[in-house]
This record gives C-alpha cells, sequence and structure tokens, in this order.
C-alpha cells in the first residue's frame, strides 16, 4: 500500500485527505443517525405520562430538550401546551426545522467529497501523463521506465480518486434517506402530541378509528 502511494506522487495526498474525511463522516452519521438517538421509542409515552400527572417542570423540559432531536420538538410542542392547536403546530415546525441542520450535520461536506474526488484523481492523471511526455521529450523513447513512472502516476491517482467517491456517494444518499425517513417519523410523533395536548387522541382512539386516520388538519411538516 505504501508503495502504491509513493508511486502515486504528490497528487494523491489530496485524494487520501479526502477518503480520512469521508471515512470520519460516515462513521459518525453511522453513529449518530440510529432511531434510537434520534426518535426515541418510548419518549412520548414518557410525556404523555407527565401530562397525565401534572408534572411538566422546567427541569423536565430542559431534559427532554437536551435528550434527542424529537425531544427538543416535543419540548417545544409542551412549552406552548396552553395555547391553540396552531401556535403549538408553529412551535413544532420551528423546532424541527432547527432539528433539521442537525441531522444533516457534514453531509453537504460528504457529498462534496463525492464530487470533487474524481476530478482530483483526473487532476493526477494529467499530472502522470505530463511528467511522461516531459521525461520522453528529455531522454526519448529508449527508457521505458519513464513512460512506466507516467502512466504508474496516472492509473493509480484515476483508481484513487474513484474509490473514494464512489463509496462517499453511496453513503451521502444513504444518509440523506435515513434523514427523511428519521423527519417523516418525528412529524408522526409531533401530530400525536398535538391531538394528545387537545384531547383529540383519546377520544379518536374511544371512537374505534385508528388516531390520526385524517390528519390534514393537524399536519406538521418539518422537512426541508
Amino acid at each position: 500500500m505504501f508503495e502504491l502511494i509513493k508511486a502515486g506522487g504528490w497528487t494523491i495526498w489530496p485524494i487520501i485527505l479526502c477518503s480520512v474525511a469521508a471515512l470520519a463522516i460516515i462513521g459518525e452519521r453511522l453513529w449518530s443517525l440510529q432511531k434510537k438517538y434520534v426518535v426515541p421509542a418510548t419518549l412520548l409515552a414518557q410525556v404523555q405520562q407527565w401530562l397525565g400527572g401534572g408534572d411538566i417542570e422546567p427541569a423536565r423540559l430542559a431534559a427532554l430538550r437536551a435528550s434527542s432531536p424529537l425531544g427538543k420538538v416535543l419540548a417545544a410542542g409542551l412549552v406552548n401546551r396552553d395555547h391553540d392547536r396552531e401556535i403549538v403546530k408553529e412551535a413544532i415546525e420551528n423546532a424541527g426545522r432547527h432539528v433539521v441542520p442537525e441531522l444533516e450535520r457534514y453531509l453537504r461536506t460528504l457529498g462534496s467529497i463525492a464530487a470533487i474526488s474524481p476530478f482530483l484523481g483526473l487532476f493526477g492523471t494529467v499530472i502522470g501523463m505530463i511528467q511522461m511526455f516531459s521525461g520522453i521529450g528529455q531522454h526519448g523513447v529508449g527508457d521505458p521506465s519513464i513512460v512506466a513512472e507516467g502512466i504508474a502516476v496516472a492509473l493509480i491517482n484515476t483508481a484513487a480518486g474513484l474509490g473514494v467517491a464512489i463509496p462517499s456517494l453511496l453513503f451521502y444518499r444513504y444518509f440523506r434517506g435515513r434523514v427523511n425517513d428519521l423527519l417523516i417519523e418525528m412529524e408522526g410523533e409531533a401530530i400525536k402530541l398535538v391531538e394528545i395536548l387537545h384531547g383529540e387522541r383519546e377520544q379518536e382512539e374511544e371512537a374505534g378509528r385508528p388516531p390520526s386516520a385524517e390528519q390534514g388538519p393537524h399536519e406538521v411538516g418539518m422537512r426541508p
């Protein structure tokens, strides 16, 4: 591996830096975008329990806000629980819009790495070809090592650029889809909270139909 890096010349180092950054981002996002950290399964039930006991203290709201992105959204609704539905929805939507950048953190950087890595490989290819023709011009075609060295620089940089770009692009698209799925789940939990705060969720359940069967007037939008 070290011999390949050495043969790739100085132009391969930007590609290596991009690969390190991409690996760091992929690892961090794989960890941070786990559902249990973003949309904890029992969080809404805990909030409903607090509401039932009338135990909504500032300390609990602060802990809820710090617990997860969903916690920030639910806390915004609870702070405005004494207002009408539109105010609660607006507060939740505002909190959701602040949560989106947190979920999409570093994704633009990962997308940029996926976009520029092939160009860095192409740049290394051009440098390798320049070295090859420059060597031929100075020493003629009698020394095959000059040609081989230039071709090695070109091919190694091309392969390295594609090797970084392809997985970076795949993970970028995966994470974008993952964020969208998490936001849909958060919207669903936020709708349930609005219904709970205004006594509608229990009424729907008593009526024998699935909760939020018609979400038109109660829909909460957090996705950009």
